[in-house]
């Protein structure tokens, strides 16, 4: 009954994203990339007699999840090829060049049809779902050809449909995998609580991937000389992250009223020029746009105070310039990525909607991050910061740090699934 249903809705969701796909871009890059995939598929895997890692992300975020683990797989056999799948075009058309793929497609609706034929095209050696990602008619494939499937960094609530009593359908998801690592105690309890096993805790693969960025952090030299000011007198940076107007919405009157010396980057979540122009707008203080600098490669004015970037890809090397950061998204749906700012040691600020987001918990019980609901809250927070940052800098560097080996665990269970 309820596989009917499941497939019933995903057929239904897949009509709508058809009908707004002319007047909507991204449903239109959803439909345009599964178009004829069998096809393109078959053509991409011409050849090759390699075993393949199928490893699939929802999204952008996942993939950053992901990526730590792909590497590792990578270096660790070398002669397999990786197959990289995406649900989301905003993952796939940021990522669809990664070097660290072999293969990188969208992937086709969860149908039975449409399981089964992937995983006989692909024949992978073993899978990987990121995080959040569970597909009943994939999974159900996937353990009829006997492929080893693992998920990892996945992270489980109290709230969530496979822990309610009429949660039958979505519990028997999670026994198609044959290993589950998860990212907290809690979600440990949680699952052994339903019967699923195994499961090991082993943190956030997102630990390890920020600190590979910050290790290989790219200079971005306009941002640098931002910073500088013409006249090599540095003021301090606040690099404003992943910003929805919800966000600017309590962000601009405070920029706007903040009597002390302070810069500030803004990076939109998504870049949309009347969006840009209209926030400039609204701001008393002179700004500046990325793509204007690079353009005519002209001289910062001394009194230009904002930066915006208007582009993708540099979000997180920015942060290195940054004394504090304010991360978007919890003012709606979900935070975005704020171990990105966190390993470069800054007292971090958000929105309220963050407790569905382990380190974001973590970060704001150790004093190192401050979630506020408007204008006034985040003033307070901000001015006791900029007075004296240092605690909650040290704090959040040192968060990171602790939690990275998360790949390291992710690898010795794949090892273990080889070798059964």
């Amino acid at each position: 009954m309820f596989s009917g249903l499941y497939n019933t809705g995903l057929s239904a969701y897949k009509i709508l994203l058809q009908l707004a796909a002319p007047f909507n871009p991204k449903a239109r890059q959803w439909v345009d990339g599964r178009r004829d995939w069998a096809t393109n598929l078959t053509q991409k895997l011409t050849g090759n007699t390699a075993p393949i890692a199928w490893f699939h992300a929802a999204s952008l975020g996942e993939f950053e999840q992901g990526r730590p683990v792909m590497e590792a797989y990578r270096a660790t056999y070398p002669t397999h090829k990786i197959l990289l799948t995406f649900f989301s075009p905003s993952g796939y058309e940021i990522r669809k060049n990664y070097a660290g793929a072999d293969y990188i497609l969208y992937l086709p609706v969860d149908s039975p049809a449409n399981a089964r034929q992937f995983v006989a095209l692909v024949k992978p050696d073993i899978a990987f779902f990121i995080k959040y990602e569970f597909w009943y008619n994939y999974l159900r494939a996937l353990r009829a050809a006997r492929i080893p499937v693992v998920s990892f960094s996945a992270i489980f609530r109290p709230d969530q449909l496979f822990f309610k009593p009429w949660g039958s359908f979505y519990r028997r998801l999670l026994n198609y995998f044959d290993h589950i690592l998860v990212q907290n105690q809690e979600s440990v309890a949680l699952l052994n609580s339903i019967g699923v096993r195994p499961v090991t805790l082993a943190g956030d693969t997102r630990f390890d991937r920020v600190a590979q960025v910050e290790a290989t952090k790219k200079e971005i030299p306009i941002a640098q000389a931002f910073k500088n000011g013409p006249d090599g007198k540095s003021r301090p940076l606040l690099v404003i992250g992943s910003a929805w107007q919800a966000d600017m919405d309590v962000l601009i009157p405070f920029l706007n009223s903040f009597d002390k010396p302070l810069n500030v980057i803004i990076a939109p979540h998504d870049i949309h020029e009347d969006e840009i122009e209209r926030w400039r707008s609204l701001l008393k203080q002179p700004s500046v746009r990325y793509s204007a600098l690079v353009a005519t490669q002209p001289l910062i004015d001394a009194h230009t105070q904002t930066l915006f970037i208007d582009n993708v890809g540099m979000l997180s090397s920015l942060y290195q310039y940054g004394e504090f950061a304010y991360i978007g998204g919890a003012f709606g749906k979900g935070l975005h990525n704020i171990l990105e700012a966190a390993t470069f040691g800054m007292p971090l600020f958000f929105g309220p909607n963050y407790t569905k987001f382990q380190e974001a918990v973590d970060l704001v019980g150790a004093g190192a991050a401050f979630p506020v609901r408007d204008t006034a809250e985040f003033m307070i927070a901000f001015e006791k910061q900029y007075t004296d940052r240092t605690a909650a800098a040290h704090l959040s560097r040192n968060y990171v740090q602790r939690n990275i080996g998360a790949t390291a665990k992710v690898m010795e269970v794949v090892r273990q699934l080889r070798n059964a």
